[in-house]
């Protein structure tokens, strides 16, 4: 059973968002189940800080032993910070995708947005852990 956090807000894509202390920047990674169905990630190509992106636009990828796959932007925005651990450790993402294993954090277009994402009842749903 994957671990899916009260706290957050999670995507169809399973990335999970999560709040900061500036209500308009939100950290975003990809989801425990998400990681689990990739397995071991060897490799996170991630944005520069001030690159811009629209919700739905890929944000970068990630490459496990066995898949490559897009990451998608939650929500429009500017990358105000990367996780550049990342570049040494991609792991980190496997050990602790919601502590260590963050990506990017964004500051929100719409900040209002965030509260349309998934919660955690639907994101457990989504992925059939109801």
């Amino acid at each position: 059973m994957s671990n899916v956090p009260d706290s957050l807000r999670y995507t169809s894509e399973h990335e999970y968002l999560k709040q900061t202390d500036d209500p308009a920047i939100v950290e975003i990674g990809i989801t425990d189940y998400a990681q689990g169905e990739l397995g071991d990630i060897v490799f996170v190509s991630l944005p520069n800080v001030g690159d811009t992106f629209e919700e739905g636009d890929s944000f970068g990828t990630i490459e496990a032993v066995k898949a490559v796959s897009e990451l998608y932007s939650p929500l429009g925005g500017e990358v105000v910070e990367v996780n550049v651990e990342l570049d040494a450790d991609p792991a980190a993402i496997n050990r602790d995708a919601y502590g260590e294993g963050w990506m990017v954090r964004l500051k929100m277009t719409e900040p209002a947005d965030f509260e349309r994402l998934m919660d955690t009842d639907a994101y457990k749903m989504h992925i059939g852990e109801d």
